[in-house]
């Protein structure tokens, strides 16, 4: 992979670029590999209980696991819960010793005066793998992308894959009554794209997950993050956003959500916010393969004016 990105770039571009990943990304794998052997070195150290724990933490009235709920949860499969299609990432980990890759396409389209931009994401692979806990999850992803213009007549197109996105989901708590279940995901992206989409340094951000079950066929989560992006004058700034989505059980095999999620600038030179509100179903074919489709739409002139998309996740435990 490395040869391939190096041949898109000149020397002199491939080297500045090999510098930054030896100053940005390296100190992040350290890390990554740090709090993997922790947690496989903790296993060593913590009961069998703790290990199994769903979540690092409980509310007050919540009380820990017991070896009831473990045998009710072995002895009972729960689908597969994804991290798409919707915005909002759900707030459980995959769970020890599951690998689950979620992947799609989507098309984004925007008319702004005489130009019209299209835009597709191609495969959109998302790697989730539980390590050593029930509440640790690394995650891999990376993007293939093309971008299309048209202004008067004149016709441009870039492509190329977006930078790496490095991450890990951590279980913080399990619902207790209207008492969430939360999540917490430290996330960068490292500069390891093609030139039209890199941002040619490590960008950190962290990512908060909530969410209610309200009964069996209602339930309502959201997500507040904050990234660091880079705006159109090479400048750095805080990308905020925020989401909320309400999930419908339609039957054993369909579901339904409807979602509204803005993203906000704050510091940048020329990016503004946007808004979107989004509507998509999904189908599981087994408790460890789920289909998805989804549509949505800008609120406002700033924001693509629509977007489609489809995909499909699989579980492996």
């Amino acid at each position: 992979m490395l040869a391939a990105i190096k041949s898109d770039y000149p020397n002199s571009r491939y080297e500045i670029w090999k510098g930054l990943f030896m100053r940005d990304a390296i100190p992040f794998v350290v890390f990554a590999l740090i709090t993997w052997a922790n947690v496989a070195i903790g296993q060593e150290r913590f009961s069998e209980g703790s290990r199994d724990r769903k979540t690092l933490f409980s509310w007050p009235e919540q009380p820990s696991d017991t070896s009831d709920e473990n045998e009710s949860a072995e002895t009972e499969e729960e689908p597969i819960a994804t991290d798409r299609p919707d915005f909002t990432e759900s707030s459980t980990t995959v769970g020890r010793g599951t690998s689950q890759l979620e992947m799609g396409y989507s098309y984004f389209q925007n008319r702004d005066g005489g130009l019209t931009t299209r835009s597709h994401s191609w495969g959109e692979p998302l790697l989730r793998l539980g390590i050593g806990a029930e509440w640790f999850e690394l995650r891999v992803a990376v993007s293939p992308t093309s971008i299309v213009e048209n202004a008067g007549g004149v016709r441009t197109r870039q492509t190329g894959v977006e930078d790496l996105y490095l991450g890990c989901k951590l279980g913080l708590t399990e619902q207790s009554g209207w008492l969430p279940e939360i999540a917490l995901v430290p996330q960068m992206t490292v500069p390891t794209g093609s030139t039209p989409f890199t941002n040619d340094q490590v960008l950190p951000g962290t990512n908060l997950l909530y969410g209610w079950d309200i009964n069996d066929k209602y339930s309502c989560a959201g997500s507040t993050q904050f990234n660091q992006s880079i705006d159109g004058l090479g400048d750095t700034y805080t990308e905020w956003a925020q989401s909320l989505t309400i999930g419908t059980s339609l039957s054993e095999k369909w579901g339904m959500y409807n979602e509204w999620f803005v993203i906000s600038p704050d510091g940048a030179a020329d990016v503004r916010v946007e808004q979107y509100f989004n509507s998509g179903f999904t189908f599981l074919f087994t408790p460890d393969v789920q289909w998805d489709i989804r549509a949505g739409v800008g609120l406002n002139d700033a924001s693509s004016d629509f977007f489609v998309g489809t995909g499909i996740s699989f579980r492996r435990n």
